[in-house]
């Protein structure tokens, strides 16, 4: 019998984007990614405009409240192994000139051409132990990590084929950075305890967004693993 083409074939559930979460990532047939030979670390904007709800209620969330713990650890036992560290952070000028159209929308205080250099909002989470000798840190200003920072060049240069993101928010920075890294060619690994976002739906449906067509979504544990596993 022919399709009919006039009727929407989009399937429609009563689970929450939790428990979709869930299921797929049970999945025992989904294919994997998988780790490669050298792994990096790119944290992505975890900055107090984003992880201090007490200082900025509205811009800030916590999803697993050990992410910070988590990102600061697996950065630690990269860095250990030698393996790079990236941090991305926003920034914009005080007039906002290099916030282009996504500074457009909004101009209140938390919109985000007003996350200013050199204010408090740029600052990286106080729980995060950098080390800016050996650790790059990127400033930048559209979603992607990638977008205009040298991050490719950085990740070319130190010869890595799988990149590690952590950071948030899932639906915003995280998935934008995630969808460049598997474009240039990265086995792109998200560990969940290391993300977050405002609202556990769109949390949660990114997060099956990114398991089925662009990352491995995995445990924490299993980064500390593929580290541990290293030898350079």
């Amino acid at each position: 019998m022919a399709q009919d083409l006039s009727q929407p074939t989009m399937f429609t559930s009563d689970m929450t984007a939790r428990e979709i979460f869930v299921e797929v990532r049970a999945n025992p047939a989904r294919a994997r990614f998988g780790f490669g030979s050298k792994l990096a670390i790119v944290n992505v904007d975890p900055q107090k405009a984003y992880t201090r709800p007490d200082l900025f209620p509205k811009t800030s969330y916590i999803t697993d409240p050990r992410q910070m713990e988590h990102i600061d650890g697996i950065s630690a036992a990269a860095r250990t192994k030698g393996l790079p560290v990236v941090w991305t952070h926003v920034a914009y000028m005080d007039n906002a000139a290099d916030a282009g159209v996504w500074g457009t929308r909004t101009d209140t205080p938390d919109s985000l051409q007003n996350i200013k250099y050199g204010s408090q909002r740029t600052e990286f989470d106080d729980r995060l132990n950098i080390d800016r000798a050996v650790d790059a840190v990127y400033t930048k200003r559209m979603p992607s990590a990638f977008f205009e920072t040298p991050l490719q060049s950085f990740l070319t240069w130190h010869q890595v084929d799988t990149v590690v993101l952590t950071g948030g928010s899932t639906s915003g920075c995280v998935r934008a950075t995630a969808v460049d890294s598997l474009s240039h060619g990265y086995r792109t690994i998200v560990p969940i305890e290391c993300v977050a976002d405002k609202h556990e739906s769109y949390h949660f449906a990114n997060l099956t967004d990114l398991l089925i067509k662009y990352a491995d979504v995995v445990p924490v544990s299993e980064v500390y693993d593929a580290i541990a596993g290293y030898q350079g």
